[in-house]
């Protein structure tokens, strides 16, 4: 603004004299003065305004209302409920104004859309329509201080979410970042990404670390400077003021200006725009853009004031006033148009000569006008005002009218009572932005904050699909555009090929496409929503295209392109009609959005720091916001408002879109926000969609073009008519880009590159083609493979993926279908079937770094180059035959090579000599084609007069006329890493050959040779050809086979190179170590150590078969018997040596003691020792064959051969074979018994050790003996399982755990005694007649997560819990007849008890909180306990009486109680932490526990009396059994229990005979039992009472029942099976006093004894026989108990124990007490010495982790009966053992029924398993098992 003639200059205290004004100070510290007598004049004088500000001067008609700012209106407008005012001042003050129902009233009177309550906006212009609820957040939501609610995850990330920052306050100290894995590069913050991102030039991190002290960096493009870190900026920005480069590379070392033409360079050296010069703004933040600035235009004064002469501003109504206001009478002059002035004016005289107003000022008639009117110059007449042709006047739409206006809106949108502003019906807008590691959303008008999708790599650029609810983002680290709904599910990649910096991204929402721009490519390429036929859209003269915003309606695209000639475009949305809407002031124009209701369009320029706005036509051009604009990135447009992301201040930031006021932070602090959306319907608004239901009759793309459509074709695709394009490509040129394979048709025009769609393409050299099934190959040296696809990427598939290094030449006989490539890693030439099969090397001799190869069918020739140390273009017969050398000099680096059919004419690029020759096929007549500007050629093809080539230095391709070399031009340009290339057509010559019929009589490969032959037969590698010529051996005889970890491979010693086969099996290895070879069967023998498994196959990889897949851990060793048909086995992990059948069958621990890590073993002894080879690296596998050793080595990852008698000759017989393990020579041509024998693997080690350590560590061989011969014979030595060579014979052997007989040949089927346990996935077997304690596995199938198991020694069968499938199940101890027992209504069943008598089963559920009973098959199921249970968990029962439980509870506890659930009692509830296992010792009378939070072992008697601690300080006990003494190793296992394998009596209570006469349950007790009904009645009648059995019910009334007496028995019983019941309480609370009269009650908890003989049926009488014989029994059981009673006095004994440890006790809270043991404690145990006195020593308790074991030894048997009169609580010969495993059992056959009666009382121990559900009211150290995965770790699993 120009400067007033008397204005005081920065001068914060104005002082102007009385008689002036001092007008407000200006943004620039200005004051103005003005004479007094122009304040509330009517006239701006101030320029500003402020000399009118408050004044109410009477200068409105008496018709018009004055507003409080001075502004007249018309009275009719005055309480409307508009602010026509525009100071509300016409709406004060007025009456009460009703609204609707569906409007909100306002505070200032005003009505608003009752949807816009609370919705954010300030609608009613007093925010009175705001004043709302601050809104819950969920409980998956974090509050913070101000009120706003984000993602719970939020908090304590690193990353400020809260506005205020409070989701970062009080956080604890940082954690460190995990580190990145090996394939991975950290990021400065710590993110992860692909290594392959590092230095690539792409800023992949968001902060630029990623390419920060990089040594080397793909140059940038011409007119581009690059960064030290490695971005590429415009070189115009070089030393142009402004840190362009992130690292400010681009101002450093900078001496002069580098600013253009149209530019000022600051004093600073930043470059401005020229036109900023002297503007009144610094724009150079130095202010030396505004120095020395002269008035040397004329400057401008408001638009409603007059410039004087002398440069003042007056009030326009001074004008010609007849005062000299301007002091030099410039207002006054006859240029002015003034009237001369009579003196005789009057307003009073023809209203004074004015139109409308008239006003007597200073005795001067002053003329004014209505509002909406303004004053002409002839100071009179007054004309309409166009309110509409003011910028902003209206939000939309305005029409002016005479002395009016009226402001409307589009459709989608309202009028807000200003009546001037519009806003848009529907949702919230929701502000959508791209955070590169995710995206976000939130709402501008409130602070609420979402996270829509996380866990991204670098999401840039952003759109959404409002009506299809989807949201588009580009990844531009992954090169990806990917998709999802709007709620962030379902994300699937939508283009995943082809692309390189993707930037810009828009969705035409009308006709469904999406469209996008790619800088790296160059390119804007549109294409369905899900990628389907893609096109390239437009590619010419665009640089680095990178906004994109759509007019669908119009059919418009538009876009910016930062280049080397920045400039903002558009074109039809087909691509036509293209033309430039901005080229000027431009530099690097960034984001872009149209204003569909106002029909303009907004960018910003980072570079100049700005916000434009122009008309859709480029016109109107005008700057919004030219300062606070660090870095503006992405804009987007709603309503009145713009939105706006910034990189320098990470934020996004708002301001008005007409004037750029009212700006406003909405968020900052974000990570990196990047494009930026308003997510409202009226941001996509409808339109026509030009292409119909029917895609306008198009076969692939519709797109529309102003009014109408084009129909379009996927790039390369030729259009065959209007609306149809050809189904496939006829020829395209080919070629690789190592990341890529990609395409360029010629059936088009454009020649536009296009990605064939391929995985895990990361570095493809090679390629050829094959157009008989339209395969595509290529080779790959990074993966070291060669695959193929369909020419449209469908059907990949590799083909050769083994025994490859670097594969760099590749060609395809198309005549017998044979695929031929060069190895420069191994230095070979191979050829194999177009499948990869039958492979096998033609020349490996004299090749140094081969490199292409080329075909030439017709003649039978193949020719290659050669890089080595003597380059040289060599060719022999595709049969390896005739080979010679036909170029040797002036080559450096022969690369490409093409083969001119017609012409007989070689072709080779050189990209040493840079130049491109040719010569005849045999070498001559050479010559050069082009040798000028060729800086480094690579791939070479021809096809027609064009020969094509890829060059690596200029990154282009270009091709020439194959006869002349000229007429050079450029297909394609700035392609990084271009490789291979051909021209795929279906054109090639037909060649007959005698290959062609029956494959020329070979029987595997037929390969084309020079005439006169014109064809060979060869066999694979590694088989030799038969003397026929035609016919190849069956096999490898000698041969060498190693294990590589993830594969067993062989190689052949029958062939004069050494070449390695993989032996094809169809499997997965994980970590195969130790081989062996079965010769005579051909079949190899494997171990996996990951697996945990031994297998075996043919040679020729089929017949796979796991023979041993269970206790296994660590197999190092293995070695095959071929003779004695055994297989022998080392394990490092068990510290065993086993051995068995070739099938795994009769698997036998050999030996278990004195080893420590067995690694590897032979079959012969030793015969010799000396050192043959030192030092070598790290020697591991061993082996030798005829006169060489063969061993393979970690460190150089290589095989080596050496002679085996002195050490020398070591030669290198395969390398780059990482993984190397076991290795074994085999001979098959020499007899079994005449075969040198193997040697030992005694090289294995399990780490590699430094050079240095090596002098002592050489290899050792073991001179073997002699050949052996089968010593078992034909008949496997007699022997019925095992038979074992010795060095003097033969011995037989049995299966691990069973003992031979005395016979020693034959074996026992099962063990006698042995402990039964489960181990979560398997339940094992212990021999105990064995010394060897080895643990066998029971093949149950289908075990998930077994806790808890009992056996059945009456019908041999293990039961057992899984709590991952929640069942009950049961199966053979010989792991078959699997059955589920319990299916369904289980949660947690931990505990599990067998009555082995009266055949039921018992278990406890700690999900349920109940104690269950079923019968042994699972009928009869009935709850027995379930009140005042806390988590139960061990139970263990006596047969003949009751039983015992535990709880985990809130109070742990031991309780006890009958076996129908009756007479509960609580026998320990104090001093217990973690009751775990639990079992009675039915001889002592007592009951053992362990405690796993106490840590150690107690006892008790069966009254909870006599409490005694056995053993402290024992690492968390989980199970318990005891058994006479034995000795075990530790273990690790869960829990253990032990059984008798023999049967045990039946008739030891009353239900062991006949079920006690019950129907359906029968419970035994102290001295009765009870009869009892299942819970769900089943078909048959239920009864309480013994011995009746009533029939079956049948539907009668009540009223047809016959009567019944009381003193006889019904013949029908009123059964309680016909309602569910849960406990036998229920029967007595149901009974009615009726039903007791006649006697058809039973209460649950007294005996029913049978009454005999009184009314019985005729039906009965079979039960009454029975009840009497029952009767007898019942006698004998009371007699034997009243003779024990005399003895041992326990009203408990038999009891149904459980407990109820307490996981929520601490530490803290267990009260531990110390109790002295007495002297009886010290005798505790006691083994039987060979004395004749039979005295007794004693020995300690063994405490064994992971076993119970019960001896079967008859002597020890009868040592315990004779001490049982010394009871007093000793466990006599007894151990109490703890186990950390699931559930074990012993079992012993060596007593009868009678001993077993007496000494066990029925029934042995169990140990049961343990569980807890997790509540959430535990604290500390709560345990938890990990049974359930869904279970949180506790502290249990801790210990």
């Amino acid at each position: 603004m120009p400067t007033p003639w008397n204005a005081l200059f920065l001068n914060p205290e104005c002082a102007c004299g009385r008689s002036h004004f001092t007008c407000a100070v200006s943004a620039l510290g200005e004051c103005t003065c003005i004479p007094a007598q122009w304040q509330c004049d009517g006239d701006n004088d101030c320029g500003d305004h402020s000399d009118e500000d408050g004044c109410m001067l009477p200068t409105c008609s008496p018709l018009d209302f004055h507003c409080d700012n001075g502004k007249c209106i018309r009275r009719s407008w005055v309480c409307d409920g508009d602010n026509d005012c525009e100071d509300d001042s016409d709406e004060q003050d007025c009456p009460p104004r009703e609204c609707e129902e569906d409007e909100f009233p306002c505070q200032n009177g005003y009505c608003i859309r009752s949807l816009w309550h609370c919705d954010g906006d300030n609608d009613c212009g007093d925010n009175s329509d705001e004043q709302c609820d601050m809104r819950k957040c969920s409980d998956k939501e974090f509050r913070c201080s101000d009120g706003s609610c984000i993602a719970e995850h939020w908090y304590c990330d690193g990353d400020t979410d809260c506005k205020d920052g409070s989701d970062e306050e009080s956080c604890p100290s940082a954690v460190p970042a995990p580190p990145c894995n090996l394939e991975e590069f950290q990021c400065a913050y710590g993110r992860c990404i692909l290594d392959i991102y590092h230095c690539d030039g792409d800023d992949d991190c968001g902060d630029w670390s990623d390419e920060s002290d990089c040594s080397s960096h793909q140059p940038c493009r011409s007119g581009e400077f690059m960064c030290d870190s490695g971005l590429c900026i415009n070189a115009g920005w070089r030393c142009d003021g402004d840190a362009d480069c992130d690292d400010q590379s681009d101002e450093r070392n900078c001496t002069t200006s580098m600013c253009t033409a149209e530019q000022f360079r600051c004093r600073s050296g930043r470059c401005v725009r020229l036109s900023w010069r002297c503007d009144g703004e610094d724009d150079c933040a130095d202010n030396s853009d505004e120095e020395n600035c002269e008035n040397t235009g004329s400057p401008q004064c408001a638009s409603d004031q007059f410039l004087c002469w002398n440069g003042r501003c007056i009030g326009q109504r001074k004008l010609c006033n007849g005062v000299n206001d301007c002091g030099d009478n410039s207002d006054e002059s006859p240029q002015q148009n003034c009237r001369p002035r009579t003196g005789e004016e009057n307003c009073n005289v023809n209203n004074g000569g004015c139109a409308q107003k008239c006003q007597m000022v200073r005795g001067v008639v002053q003329c004014t006008c209505h509002t909406g009117y303004r004053l002409t110059e002839d100071g009179h007449m007054c004309q309409d005002v166009n309110e509409c042709a003011e910028e902003g006047y209206c939000s939309q739409g305005c029409t002016n009218s005479e002395g009016a206006f009226q402001c409307w809106c589009e459709a989608g949108y309202e009028l807000r009572p200003d009546r001037r502003s519009c806003k848009a019906l529907g949702p919230e807008p929701v502000l959508l932005f791209a955070n590169r590691i995710d995206i976000r959303q939130v709402l501008p008008h409130r602070s609420e904050y979402t996270l829509l999708l996380n866990n991204l790599e670098n999401a840039i650029a952003l759109d959404f699909h409002h009506r299809r609810e989807l949201v588009f983002w580009s990844d531009v680290t992954l090169d990806r555009i990917l998709r999802a709904n709007l709620n962030g599910s379902n994300v699937e990649e939508v283009v995943s090929t082809g692309l390189e910096s993707p930037g810009g991204l828009a969705v035409d929402w009308v006709h469904d496409k999406l469209y996008w721009t790619d800088s790296g490519t160059s390119r804007i390429e549109v294409a369905n929503l899900d990628g389907a036929h893609r096109k390239v859209l437009l590619w010419q003269n665009l640089e680095k295209p990178r906004a994109i915003a759509l007019h669908p309606m119009e059919g418009t695209i538009y876009w910016t392109d930062w280049g080397n000639t920045p400039r903002i475009e558009a074109s039809s949305m087909d691509g036509s009609g293209r033309r430039i809407i901005a080229d000027t002031h431009l530099f690097w124009p960034n984001g872009l959005t149209i204003d569909y209701a106002g029909h303009r369009m907004y960018w910003v320029d980072a570079k100049h720091h700005v916000i434009e706005r122009a008309n859709l036509d480029g016109s109107h051009r005008k700057a919004v916001i030219s300062q606070g604009l660090p870095h503006p990135f992405a804009i987007t447009v709603f309503e009145d408002s713009l939105y706006w992301t910034d990189w320098h201040t990470k934020s996004i930031n708002s301001a008005n879109k007409f004037t750029g006021k009212n700006q406003e932070i909405i968020r900052n602090k974000l990570h990196f926000p990047m494009d930026i959306h308003t997510l409202h319907p009226q941001r996509q608004p409808a339109g026509k969609n030009r292409c119909g239901d029917n895609n306008g009759g198009c076969t692939h793309l519709c797109l529309p073009s102003g009014q109408n459509y084009t129909c379009a074709c996927p790039t390369g695709f030729r259009k065959i008519s209007s609306h149809a394009c050809a189904q496939s490509l006829d020829k395209f040129l080919l070629f690789a880009r190592r990341m890529d394979i990609r395409r360029i048709s010629f059936d088009t025009e454009d020649l536009s590159d296009d990605v064939i769609p391929l995985a895990d393409v990361r570095s493809a050299v090679a390629l050829d083609w094959d157009s008989r099934d339209d395969h595509v190959y290529w080779t790959d040296v990074s993966t070291d493979t060669i695959s193929r696809a369909k020419w449209d990427g469908t059907g990949q598939e590799v083909v050769v993926d083994t025994s490859l290094e670097s594969p760099a030449g590749l060609a395809i006989d198309w005549v017998t279908n044979k695929l031929y490539w060069t190895d420069a890693g191994t230095d070979r030439i191979e050829v194999a079937n177009t499948d990869g099969s039958m492979r096998t090397v033609l020349i490996w001799e004299n090749l140094d770094r081969p490199r292409d190869i080329v075909v030439e069918p017709m003649g039978g020739y193949m020719y290659w180059t050669d890089w080595g140390a003597s380059p040289k273009i060599e060719r022999a017969g595709m049969d390896a035959s005739g080979r010679q050398v036909i170029i040797s000099s002036n080559l450096t680096w022969p690369n490409g090579l093409a083969i001119d059919y017609g012409s007989q004419r070689l072709y080779w690029a050189d990209a040493g000599m840079k130049t491109i020759e040719f010569a005849c096929l045999d070498g001559s007549k050479r010559k050069v084609l082009i040798g000028s500007q060729l800086p480094h050629p690579f791939g070479l093809t021809l096809y027609g007069e064009r020969i094509y080539w890829t060059d690596w230095q200029t990154k282009s391709i270009q091709s020439a006329d194959r006869l002349t070399g000229l007429d050079r031009e450029t297909l394609q340009e700035n392609l990084e890493n271009l490789m291979d290339i051909h021209v795929f057509h279906r054109r090639r010559p037909p060649v007959s050959t005698p290959c062609a019929r029956e494959n020329g009589g070979c029987s595997h490969l037929c390969l084309r040779s020079p005439n006169p032959s014109g064809f060979s037969c060869t066999c694979p590698t590694g088989i030799n050809l038969m003397p026929d010529g035609k016919t190849c051996s069956p096999g490898m005889n000698s041969f060498l086979i190693f294990a590589r970890r993830i594969d067993i491979r062989m190689v052949s010693l029958d062939i004069p190179y050494f070449a390695d086969v993989v032996v094809p099996i169809n499997i997965t290895m994980k970590n195969t170590i130790a081989i062996g070879v079965d010769p005579q069967e051909g079949k190899v023998y494997w171990s996996d150590s990951t697996l945990h498994s031994i297998s075996r196959a043919n040679l020729d990889g089929s017949q796979h078969e796991d023979i041993i897949t269970t206790g296994l851990q660590t197999t190092d060793g293995l070695a095959v018997d071929a003779i004695g048909r055994k297989v022998y086995w080392t394990d490092t992990g068990t510290n065993r040596i086993e051995v068995g059948n070739l099938d795994g069958s009769m698997r036998k621990v050999l030996v278990w003691q004195n080893l420590d890590s067995p690694r590897a073993i032979v079959l012969y002894h030793e015969m010799g020792r000396h050192t043959l080879v030192s030092p070598v690296q790290h020697p591991y596998g061993l082996t030798l064959l005829d006169s060489y050793i063969y061993w393979t080595d970690w460190q150089t990852r290589s095989i080596h051969r050496a002679d085996k008698g002195t050490g020398s000759n070591v030669i290198l017989v395969r390398s780059n074979l990482p993984g190397l393990m076991d290795i074994q020579a085999v001979d098959r041509a020499q007899p079994l018994g005449e075969r040198t024998p193997q040697a030992v693997n005694l090289l294995k080690g399990d780490t590699p050790a430094p050079s240095s350590s090596l002098p002592g560590w050489v290899s050792k061989l073991m001179r073997l003996s002699s050949p052996g011969f089968n010593k078992c014979g034909s008949r496997n030595g007699g022997c019925s399982h095992l038979c074992l060579p010795r060095p003097s014979g033969f011995s037989c052997a049995c299966p691990t755990g069973i003992q031979l007989k005395r016979d020693g040949k034959t074996c026992d089927p099962s063990p006698e005694t042995y402990l039964l346990f489960s181990s979560r996935g398997s339940i094992r077997r212990i021999s105990l007649d064995t010394s060897d304690h080895t643990d066998v596995h029971i093949p149950v199938p289908e075990l998930n997560n077994v806790i808890s198991l009992d056996y059945d020694s009456v019908d041999g069968k293990v039961y057992y819990t899984d709590v991952f499938l929640d069942v009950i199940r049961r199966a053979d101890l010989n792991g078959s007849n699997m059955e589920t027992v319990i299916g369904r209504g289980l949660k947690t069943t931990d505990g599990l008890a067998v009555d082995w008598v009266a055949r039921n089963l018992y278990w406890t559920d700690t999900g349920r909180n109940t104690i269950e009973a079923s019968r042994l098959d699972g009928s009869c199921r009935k709850v027995l306990i379930n009140n005042s249970l806390d988590e139960p968990r061990a139970i263990a029962r006596d047969p003949g009486k009751k039983g015992l439980m535990k709880n985990w509870g809130h109070i742990a506890k031991i309780e006890r109680a009958n076996l129908d659930g009756s007479e509960r009692k609580v026998l320990i509830n104090t001093d217990l932490g973690w009751p775990n296992g639990l079992t009675l010792d039915y001889d002592t009378r007592r009951i053992y526990w362990v405690d796993a939070h106490l840590d150690r072992i107690e006892s008790a008697d069966l009254n909870g009396k006599l409490r005694q601690a056995l053993v402290s300080h024992v690492s968390h006990p989980f199970a318990l059994t005891q058994v006479l003494a034995q000795e075990r190793a530790p273990r690790s296992e869960i829990l253990s229990q032990t059984r008798h394998s023999s049967a045990l009596p039946l008739g030891t209570n009353a239900c062991g005979v006949n079920n006690g006469g019950c129907t359906h349950l029968c419970f035994a007790r102290a001295s009765d039992f009870v009869c009892a009904c299942p819970d769900e009645p089943d078909d048959r009648p239920c009864s309480l009472v013994p011995g009746l059995v009533p029939p079956a019910p049948r539907a009668t009334s009540l009223s047809e029942r016959s009567p019944v007496l009381p003193n006889t028995l019904p013949t029908t019983l009123r059964s309680s099976t016909t309602r569910t019941r849960t406990s036998l309480e229920e029967v007595e609370g149901r009974c009615s006093e009726k039903d007791a009269q006649l006697g058809l009650c039973a209460h649950s908890n007294e005996a029913v004894p049978a009454a005999p003989g009184e009314g019985l049926h005729i039906s009965y009488v079979i039960g009454g026989l029975l009840s009497i014989l029952l009767i007898l029994v019942v006698i004998a059981a009371l007699m034997l108990y009243r003779h024990k009673k005399s003895k041992l006095t326990d009203p408990g004994m038999g009891n149904l124990t459980y407990s109820n440890p307490s996981y929520r006790t601490s530490t803290q809270e267990v009260k531990i007490e110390a109790i002295p043991k007495p002297a009886m404690y010290n005798q505790l145990c006691y083994k039987k010495e060979g004395g004749s006195d039979h005295n007794y020593t004693k020995e300690k308790i063994k405490i064994v982790e992971g076993i119970c074991l019960l001896s079967g030894d008859d002597a020890e048997w009868d040592d315990l009966k004779q001490l049982r009169s010394s009871r007093g609580g000793l466990l006599r010969d007894h151990v109490c053992m703890k186990t950390d495993t699931v559930s074990i059992q012993a079992s012993s056959g060596s007593l009868d029924d009678t001993e077993t009666e007496q000494l066990l009382q029925e029934e042995q121990s169990e140990c049961s398993s343990v569980h807890t559900a997790a509540t959430p009211e535990r604290r500390g150290s709560l345990p938890d098992t990990g049974w359930k995965h869904e279970r949180k770790l506790s502290s249990e699993s801790q210990v």
